[in-house]
């Protein structure tokens, strides 16, 4: 059975893309551009096995998601995403619980390597 991936960004050109590499490498993926309805397909649709976030978006942004899905799914793989200030909100992500973080400006070359990894694929 292949992992399912949810992948949470406002920006749907990080959708598409991330999305595009994600299901070539043989990944069922969800795209979500909002934190309150990827909350809402967590509730829904999971189980998932991991998933993608980006940490600013507008409210709820990243760390508030983070938070919420610590709490509720604290099994739920979470690879927290950014290149805002250069990656520097990657280590507070860590602080709240991220798996792992990848700095946006990487992720195209990396994305589907760090998957991989989390997921041990």
């Amino acid at each position: 059975m292949e992992n399912r991936i949810l992948i949470v960004d406002d920006d749907p050109q990080t959708l598409k893309l991330f999305s595009r590499i994600l299901t070539k490498g043989g990944y069922h993926v969800t795209i979500e551009q909002s934190g309150e309805k990827a909350i809402s397909v967590l509730d829904t649709d999971g189980p998932f096995d991991l998933m993608v976030l980006d940490l600013c978006m507008p409210k709820p942004d990243g760390f508030e998601i983070l938070k919420e899905v610590r709490a509720q799914y604290p099994g739920l793989r979470t690879l927290v995403i950014s290149g805002f200030m250069g990656g520097a909100l990657l280590t507070a992500s860590e602080l709240l619980g991220a798996t792992a973080t990848l700095n946006k400006t990487d992720a195209p070359g990396s994305l589907l390597q760090q998957v991989n990894r989390l997921l041990q694929r």
